[in-house]
């Protein structure tokens, strides 16, 4: 018998169906292994107020299971609110990244806690990601004055072909002082280097006293390839990116066939 204790999960495309709901089996088999003292955590690239309805409907408060949002970026224990792992960009970086989108004619925004701070105009996709988190909006007149708190996220939006000529021009000036990738065609994230899922996950297993023979990680993009092929059990999802089902150790049915559902029924049941 494996001696799994812990399931991480991305959520969209994966713990969410199509409509973005989490299905009736799957939250019962979620609540009912936290009841037997297993750990869910919930690890998105989604800021950490864009987590919380999901993290609430999965009563990760009352389990003391653990959200990590921001792509790793912070790790916070939902029964204490404690956030138990942060890493922030450096402080210096924002007005050259606030210039660089002004310059050309993209959208910034950060994260405030429950609300998107927007330094431009607020364009369609910003509106995605407001739509996507359910966090309003607020801009601001000065972003690089405005923003003087701890910030482990901006991200860059515009169209998808100037969006990918845009990564290319930042990873060549920041390549050794920040992470940048597109999360989606419009999306340019900035992160602090060397932060992923698996990164985080590994400092959270450590707190716990666990190891990364013990994790089961699943996902379905880009981004969860890191923490799938940390995990003792890496899972992709049937909709998965091909690289994606290519690093995986399983793949398990789709999201919207109770994916999820069917991992915790063949290897924590």
């Amino acid at each position: 018998m494996n001696d799994y204790r812990l399931i991480a999960l991305d959520i969209d495309g994966t713990l969410t169906n199509s409509q973005k709901k989490i299905s009736p089996p799957t939250k019962e088999a979620l609540l009912d292994i936290q009841s037997q003292g297993y750990i869910v955590v919930i690890a998105t690239g989604r800021p950490t107020g864009g987590v919380r309805e999901l993290a609430d409907e999965l009563e990760l408060d009352k389990f003391g299971s653990y959200v990590l949002s921001f792509n790793g970026g912070n790790i916070t224990n939902w029964k204490t609110k404690e956030v138990i792992y942060r890493e922030e960009l450096p402080k210096d970086t924002i007005p050259d990244l606030y210039k660089f989108a002004v310059s050309n004619g993209f959208g910034i925004i950060t994260y405030e806690n429950d609300t998107i701070i927007a330094g431009t105009d607020i364009n369609k996709y910003m509106q995605i990601e407001s739509d996507i988190t359910k966090l309003p909006i607020k801009k601001v007149d000065n972003f690089t004055e405005y923003v003087n708190f701890p910030c482990t996220k901006c991200l860059i939006s515009g169209e998808p072909e100037q969006i990918e000529n845009a990564e290319k021009e930042l990873k060549k000036h920041y390549n050794s002082l920040l992470n940048i990738f597109r999360s989606e065609p419009f999306f340019l994230e900035i992160m602090p280097k060397g932060i992923d899922k698996a990164h985080s996950l590994l400092k959270l297993l450590t707190s716990l006293g666990l190891t990364a023979e013990q994790m089961i990680c699943c996902g379905d993009g880009f981004n969860d390839i890191s923490m799938i092929e940390v995990a003792g059990l890496g899972v992709a999802m049937e909709n998965a990116q091909e690289l994606v089902k290519e690093a995986a150790d399983y793949v398990t049915k789709s999201n919207d066939d109770n994916g999820i559902l069917h991992v915790i029924n063949k290897f924590m049941r």
